[in-house]
């Protein structure tokens, strides 16, 4: 097990250098001046000389490109992640006032969407072929061929415009001045949409896995020893199928993280929703390359804590796979 952690320690290692060289090669591999590739010619124009000479000297420009690097890991372990000329402020404090409303969102979808899975994958497979199991098959495989933004377009459409029951936009109410039970109900309010059209979109492949897995461990040898045991169907059906069932759907939701963080950033342009997407998007409109290249270095550093978590986590799980190699 200790040789099996150092040595998925050390892949994520290999993956978090490899993402900070990539962050860091990409603008200086395009053609012209790096300050140019960073910061764009229209942010350029609106520079002043002593602003310019900073910069250059922040990311020591006008140095070979391994002191260039050495700055850019120096600045990084600063919490320095750049200036964003379109906010007038560091890229970090930026990202860092819309990251709490993604990492809400995304979280809350995430977790719903793989507990939901389970729940509802354990129940199918367990009545493989009834009215149930082709009725929840069915349903959740239409779902599955909708995309995140449609699914929030409808739910936007249905729930805020005709029915009028769930705010159009944003993440609180504007000029309301709550506090306590009434902002966290506001807060609730206008995160259910995006937050229920996240879960529908993500729901069918931890369910699909969970069934299929089920359906296997179903005809395992010892699951006919735990019915031999005389245990209660709830008892064997969870504890024993439903748990070895839901091991690959943990895998999957480490790795399909990003696609649920990608999908979050178009989820928030539908819902005008205050997060790293709408960020991220006023970032592009305004060509604020520090910023876009700060929520790529945060969006993929996320995704290997959270599979690199899950790599921890599987073990506890199902002690087996400590012995694996």
């Amino acid at each position: 097990m200790l040789v099996t952690g150092k040595r998925n320690l050390l892949t994520y290692t290999i993956a978090f250098v490899f993402i900070l060289a990539l962050n860091f090669l990409l603008p200086r591999m395009m053609p012209g001046d790096p300050l140019t590739a960073i910061y764009g010619d229209e942010a350029l124009v609106a520079m002043t000389p002593a602003l310019k000479a900073r910069l250059v000297a922040r990311f020591a420009l006008d140095q070979p490109l391994w002191r260039q690097f050495g700055a850019y890991i120096a600045a990084l372990f600063r919490g320095d992640l750049g200036w964003s000329y379109s906010f007038n402020a560091p890229v970090l404090k930026v990202i860092l006032g819309a990251l709490p409303w993604t990492l809400l969102v995304v979280g809350t979808s995430l977790i719903l969407s793989t507990i939901l899975g389970i729940v509802l994958g354990i129940e199918s497979g367990w009545r493989r072929g009834s009215k149930i199991d082709r009725a929840m098959l069915a349903g959740l495989m239409s779902l599955n061929g909708f995309p995140d933004f449609f699914l929030g377009l409808v739910l936007l459409v249905v729930f805020g415009v005709l029915l009028g029951i769930a705010p159009l936009s944003g993440a609180l109410t504007p000029y309301s001045s709550l506090s306590g039970q009434a902002l966290i109900l506001d807060v609730l309010k206008h995160m259910a949409l995006p937050v229920a059209a996240l879960t529908i979109a993500h729901l069918a492949g931890g369910y699909l896995l969970t069934r299929n897995t089920m359906i296997t461990v179903l005809k395992a040898p010892f699951m006919l020893t735990a019915k031999a045991k005389g245990l209660s169907q709830n008892v064997i059906k969870y504890r024993h199928a439903g748990r070895n069932s839901m091991l690959p759907v943990l895998t999957m939701t480490g790795i399909s993280l990003g696609r649920v963080v990608a999908g979050a950033l178009f989820v928030e342009l539908v819902f005008a929703y205050p997060g790293v997407g709408q960020l991220t998007y006023q970032a592009l409109l305004s060509r604020d390359y520090p910023v876009i290249q700060g929520v790529f270095l945060m969006m993929a550093v996320s995704v290997l804590v959270a599979n690199f978590a899950v790599d921890l986590l599987y073990p506890k799980l199902d002690p087996r796979v400590s012995h694996a190699h």
